[in-house]
């Protein structure tokens, strides 16, 4: 039934300006302003939603990955925009003092958008 629709996920924040600061100005990302909220436009044609609630409970788990070539150079960027990185010390999942968590998998480092979304950039070479 589904498997020639175009799915697209989304998620909900507390300041929709915000949202639209961080994703377009911070980001870089293409943001549209829609009458029910946000749309991010991602490369390959993605898209996701982001709608605003004003109950509004940040998701705790990673809502969106970033792919990027170059981990360090990624959060040394994201960090110098004022982007901060979690740490975790946590098991198996430990973060250095930049937040790049270096263990089985991909290089990976989770950060915040202003609702307290957690979101990653995650090393693929």
């Amino acid at each position: 039934m589904f498997r020639d629709t175009k799915a697209f996920s989304g998620f909900s924040v507390d300041d929709l300006q915000k949202a639209k600061e961080f994703y377009g100005q911070t980001l870089g990302l293409e943001v549209a302003e829609l009458p029910e909220g946000l749309e991010l436009r991602l490369s390959g044609g993605h898209r996701v939603f982001i709608y605003p609630k004003p109950n509004h409970t940040p998701a705790t788990f990673t809502i969106l990955n970033f792919p990027v070539g170059n981990i360090e150079r990624a959060v040394d960027g994201l960090s110098k925009l004022g982007v901060h990185f979690e740490h975790y010390d946590q098991g198996d999942l430990k973060t250095d003092e930049k937040g790049i968590a270096r263990g089985p998998g991909p290089k990976i480092a989770w950060f915040k958008d202003p609702a307290g979304n957690i979101l990653s950039v995650l090393e693929q070479k």
